[in-house]
């Protein structure tokens, strides 16, 4: 019996290039049927990071707010890409917009957050797109990099297209 995908986790680093992945996660909801969920992970702050902020910032209600300013901007691109990605397509295809079951930003560790938001959902397939710095950096990203090596959840790792690598 062949496998069914039902539930799609789509997790976006929210750079240009993961459109691509998007397609593919969008384009595969069309065809079986299955809802998209889709993630975003703040990257939680450093130890140093957080020491650095509160030398800099000594008012703990702004560090408050400026942690929380970042799940908040993640948001607001989020459902910016969601929108320039859904006016431009196809009457027909607009209708997958309907799979789509959960928009969630989290902050936490990326790859650890989607292993267990893959689990919790019961997803059938997580959706990756490549790092944004393509081959110089490495070509998958440490962050799907660490969650392909320990996913027991089919994935499809989707590479930047050709014109952005230069």
């Amino acid at each position: 019996m062949l496998p069914e995908v039902k539930k799609i986790l789509y997790s976006t680093d929210l750079s240009r290039g993961a459109t691509a992945a998007f397609e593919h996660a969008a384009y595969l909801a069309k065809k079986t049927g299955a809802e998209i969920h889709i993630m975003h992970v703040v990257e939680k702050l450093s130890s140093d990071a957080k020491i650095t902020l509160k030398t800099y910032v000594l008012d703990a209600g702004n560090r408050r707010e400026f942690l929380n300013e970042r799940v908040h901007h993640a948001e607001d691109k989020l459902q910016q890409r969601q929108e320039e990605f859904w006016s431009a397509q196809s009457e027909e295809d607009q209708q997958v917009r309907n799979q789509i079951k959960s928009i969630k930003v989290i902050e936490s560790y990326p790859a650890e957050a989607i292993l267990k938001t893959s689990t919790e959902l019961g997803v059938d397939l997580i959706v990756m797109g490549t790092h944004e710095k393509g081959l110089v950096h490495t070509f998958l990203g440490s962050v799907a990099k660490n969650v392909l090596g320990r996913s027991r959840i089919p994935m499809m790792i989707v590479p930047l297209p050709e014109a952005n690598f230069d």
